[in-house]
């Protein structure tokens, strides 16, 4: 384990994935990104596992692409072709996600952030997409980012790679709560138990339906929601949760 970039350990349900690449700020390098994903598929697969908590060591929680690497790769081999099946194993994970940031996240790592349910990070962590800085587009970052954001941040924050501080980072969408960094355990730990309190197959169908596009047509947007709501009350998981609220006790799935 000592060997690792990527540490996943389960207790009580829940999983901490930990980037621990600190020598290069964890930033997305070929070892780095195959170890997460790893970690990732792990906590997917594992029956015991309720929620995923993705932390870090070390000062920042993700720097982004490894530019070291990426310098001495052609177009084709770029190891950004690779980050878009890792954040969309976030985005779409039927657990849902805690991102938990002690410090700075950048580029790549931001996707990451916006791909998680919830982001909470302390107030001296700090952000930036400074892609264009370097000559390059925030292209696939986006797909997960832009749903999080006002369209007139996203164009300041993108065009101008300005730095912003966890504050503004929730105003405009990006985290749920900054909080000091004494706090940020309890913090994360609070987000936790709420989400320990959801039923696992109704918050799995809860996270499809909300990053699902709506259809423009009403009426086919009720009915499809009629057939959701119909399935999930006739449940097992439903029967169990409405017979623990009369019977005043705690459903099955609460630990």
């Amino acid at each position: 384990m000592a060997d690792e970039l990527v540490h996943r350990v389960v207790d009580n349900g829940i999983a901490t994935i930990t980037l621990d690449s600190p020598h290069n700020r964890n930033a997305l390098s070929r070892r780095l990104r195959h170890e997460l994903l790893e970690a990732l598929d792990g906590a997917l697969a594992d029956p015991e596992v309720r929620l995923i908590v993705l932390a870090h060591t070390g000062s920042v929680f993700c720097a982004g692409m490894d530019l070291k690497e990426s310098r001495t790769e052609d177009a084709r081999n770029q190891g950004i072709n690779e980050v878009p099946q890792l954040v969309e194993r976030v985005w779409t994970s039927p657990k849902p996600v805690i991102a938990k940031l002690a410090g700075p996240a950048r580029a790549g790592g931001l996707g990451l952030v916006a791909a998680a349910d919830i982001a909470v990070a302390a107030e001296e962590a700090t952000f930036a997409f400074s892609e264009v800085r370097i000559g390059v587009v925030p292209a696939v970052i986006s797909v997960t980012v832009l749903p999080r954001l006002h369209p007139r941040q996203a164009h300041e924050l993108f065009l101008t790679g300005e730095t912003f501080d966890a504050r503004r980072a929730v105003e405009i969408g990006l985290l749920n709560s900054a909080v000091s960094a004494g706090e940020l355990d309890a913090e994360v730990d609070r987000y936790a138990r709420m989400l320990a309190k959801g039923a696992p197959n109704a918050l799995a169908a809860t996270k499809e339906m909300l990053r699902t596009p709506r259809p423009e047509d009403m009426r086919t947007d009720f009915a499809n929601m009629l057939e959701l709501s119909a399935r999930h009350f006739a449940s097992e998981e439903a029967a169990e949760g409405m017979r623990a609220f009369a019977e005043k006790r705690s459903p099955s799935w609460e630990r």
